[in-house]
């Protein structure tokens, strides 16, 4: 309604006949833009969440822990034997992965199995997602592992694997040998005399407690519009990079042969140098096993991916080959005879918590950064992946408390950083998995490992662990077979892959995230600094317009140039806006008018000269001289469709303002067309109208084919509107 009385407002000259024909009678056609009150609806949230009531607090605890809301309504019959079966299957997965990714992180087995049990409670308790399986994960395992070498190497620790691992009093395990040397870490942050194994799995949960503070406090802040920067392709060739370095690292186990750790600038280029350096000590048992046991794999990822239609749960084949290769190690004595290396003693129960060494979190407060916003992100777009799939809606904030919390917690009881894994997902889906309750059973698979199966691993050969490592990157790997369909679909994105996947892999996987989000943001900035823009033509017999040079048989609107600029207009593509502009029209007014001046000097100057000669001659020669022509132009208007400005800022208002200032003067005009009320209200605000206001509904139209009908009535058929 107006502020005159009923009726609303049209800001094109053209409508109000036709929006009158709608309204009831004496009703007119002047609306009028309300503005909000902000200051009255943050003092209203304000108040609203300032209460506290017991329904209030009743529903915080509700929503911090979904599972009370859900739980209640479980339906047993429907549900329970999906989620016992996907439930064993992950945790039958779970357990060779998690003996496999130790060797990722540069920590024990134990504690991965630590971190499987308690990251599938915890997320059963805050999840908001029926389906992600939480737990051990690659990538993160590597980037855990990466901080850990770099901290052990800085403490003077040396990284072979074999080497016998110091243990105190201190130690979770005591050992009575006696070539073990303790080493006095009280420098480096911890009070008491600690081993590598001490000091590495201290280094890890510091690293695990700040990556969840950061979690929650992104959660509190609403900062998790921060993976809305990690695109799709930037998070592919991260993953794809990061593959490369996992594959890197497992290549000494594979053959058998002992390298140093490379660490910094230049790791995969040093470490498969080293490795050709040393083939020749290659260990032939493990290359036999190693080639073995990668052929049973990938064969069975074959099979199972062929026939998953047939199967009702995918093969245990992890399983089956750990339970085969330890036997074979164990009853062979490889590790005696044939000197490979083993995963060694895996002890049962779990270790008096202990809380995080807050010395060494100032180490690795900044590593904790990129590893937190990865853990968060890929959670989240694979929460959100799967409520989509399978039509509910998750809480992206309450998935990063979960996350968070999958970090913190665990931490105490020596795990280390978590996140959703799509491989177990997809798993976990396809067993027939409907609600968390199978994250439960899955955790009591891990459980009854740790409790009492946990030392017959003690004979499992590494090799055995690498190769399962490296059949799992197949997915990752594949991604290189896409790259010609990725450049053919957008090549910039194709760009931010590559520069990604290398960044990562060359340098580090932290320094590959940084420059995936620095490239993807560029892009981004160069889509909208160099836009798309074209010239308008009208479908015949619509009221649409399109661009001449992409559509054939369009009609050419006479004397009129209606100009579509792609982007936002802002402070870093005015001047792309101008000259695009100029180039498309065919005229730069400031040259123009510098034209025009320089010619009306000239002819002033020839009038002067006719004068001083008539006045001589006594005769005028007016008769046989020639005046200079003005060019006349081809067009009149120029219509600038707006639509696709999502916001306008000053040096914006101000580019249109000098376009109108400078066009008017040849006496063209300039309309705008689309503009949305945030780009109306920039305008207004900047002083592009008169004063009031006055002019504005003369400048500006709903649509394009308003303002055409308005300066083109002449020349369109039936007096403008179009048939």
């Amino acid at each position: 309604p107006s502020e005159q009385g009923s009726g609303f407002s049209c800001l094109s000259p053209t409508l109000p006949a036709q929006c009158n024909e709608l309204l009831p009678a004496g009703a007119l056609c002047t609306g009028v833009h309300t503005k909000i009150n902000r200051k009255e609806i943050i003092q209203a949230k304000l108040r609203k969440s300032c209460s506290c009531t017991t329904q209030r607090l009743k529903n915080t605890v509700l929503d911090f822990f979904p599972v009370l809301r859900w739980l209640p309504k479980y339906s047993y019959k429907e549900y329970i034997w999906g989620d016992i079966m996907s439930g064993l299957v992950i945790g039958i997965i779970l357990v060779p992965q998690a003996i496999a990714y130790s060797l990722l992180a540069g920590l024990k087995p134990i504690y991965s199995l630590y971190t499987s049990f308690f990251a599938n409670i915890i997320y059963f308790l805050m999840g908001t997602s029926r389906h992600v399986s939480v737990g051990i994960f690659s990538l993160i395992s590597l980037m855990v592992g990466q901080v850990v070498d770099r901290e052990l190497l800085l403490a003077g620790f040396d990284l072979n694997d074999d080497a016998p691992p110091a243990f105190s009093d201190s130690s979770p395990w005591k050992r009575n040998d006696s070539n073990i040397t303790a080493f006095n870490l009280t420098f480096a942050g911890l009070n008491a005399e600690c081993g590598k194994e001490c000091y590495a799995i201290g280094i890890a949960t510091a690293l695990t407690f700040l990556a969840g503070v950061y979690q929650i406090l992104m959660g509190i802040f609403r900062l998790g519009f921060v993976s809305v920067y990690l695109s799709e392709s930037m998070l592919d060739g991260f993953a794809t990079g990061a593959s490369l370095t996992i594959l890197t690292a497992q290549v000494k186990y594979l053959i058998g042969i002992k390298i140093p750790r490379s660490q910094g600038l230049g790791m995969l280029v040093m470490t498969w140098f080293n490795i050709f350096r040393n083939i020749a000590q290659a260990n032939l048992c493990d290359v036999i096993t190693s080639t073995i046991c990668i052929v049973v794999l990938v064969a069975a990822k074959e099979v199972g991916d062929r026939y998953k239609h047939k199967l009702k749960f995918p093969l245990p084949t992890e399983l089956v080959i750990i339970v085969v290769a330890t036997l074979v190690s164990h009853y062979g004595k490889l590790n005696e005879v044939y000197g490979t290396s083993v995963s060694g003693a895996i002890p049962t129960g779990f270790i008096p918590p202990q809380v995080p060494s807050f010395n060494l979190m100032f180490r690795v407060a900044v590593d904790a950064v990129p590893l937190a916003i990865v853990s968060f992100a890929f959670t989240v777009s694979l929460s959100e992946m799967f409520a989509k799939k399978y039509a509910y809606t998750i809480r992206a904030n309450q998935e990063m408390f979960a996350i968070a919390f999958c970090n913190i917690i665990p931490s105490f009881f020596h795990s280390f950083a978590t996140s959703a894994a799509l491989a177990k997902t997809l798993v976990k889906t396809s067993t027939g998995c409907e609600t968390q309750v199978s994250s439960v059973v899955s955790a009591m698979v891990v459980l009854l490992v740790l409790l009492f199966l946990a030392p017959l691993f003690y004979s499992l050969q590494k090799c055995v662990l690498a190769c399962i490592i490296i059949v799992s990157l197949r997915g990752a790997l594949r991604k290189f077979k896409d790259v010609p369909q990725r450049y053919y679909l957008n090549k910039v994105d194709t760009v931010v892959w590559c520069v990604t996947m290398l960044s990562s892999a060359l340098i580090s996987t932290e320094v590959g995230l940084l420059v995936g989000v620095a490239v993807s943001m560029l892009s981004i900035i160069g889509r909208t600094q160099r836009p798309h823009t074209s010239l308008l033509s009208q479908i015949p017999s619509t009221v649409f317009y399109e661009n001449d040079q992409e559509y054939e048989n369009l009609s050419p609107v006479p004397k009129v140039k209606i100009f579509r600029f792609e982007a936002p207009l802002y402070y870093a593509n005015k001047d792309f806006f101008v000259k695009s502009l100029y180039k498309m029209t065919g005229l730069d007014p400031t040259l123009e008018a510098a034209r025009r001046k320089k010619q009306d000097k000239r002819e002033k100057e020839h009038l002067q000269k006719e004068n001083q000669a008539t006045n001589v001659n006594g005769f005028s020669q007016a008769d046989t001289t020639l005046h200079l022509v003005p060019k006349q132009l081809d067009f009149q208007t120029i219509i600038i469709d707006c639509s696709s400005f999502s916001f306008l800022d000053i040096p914006g208002v101000n580019t249109l303002k000098e376009i109108l200032k400078d066009y008017g003067a040849l006496n063209i005009t300039i309309l705008l067309a689309c503009c949305t009320p945030s780009v109306i209200d920039s305008l207004k605000r900047g002083g592009y109208f008169e004063k009031d206001d006055r002019n504005m509904h003369e400048m500006l139209f709903h649509s394009i084919h308003s303002a055409v009908s308005l300066v083109c009535e002449d020349c369109l058929p039936n007096g403008g509107v179009l048939l």
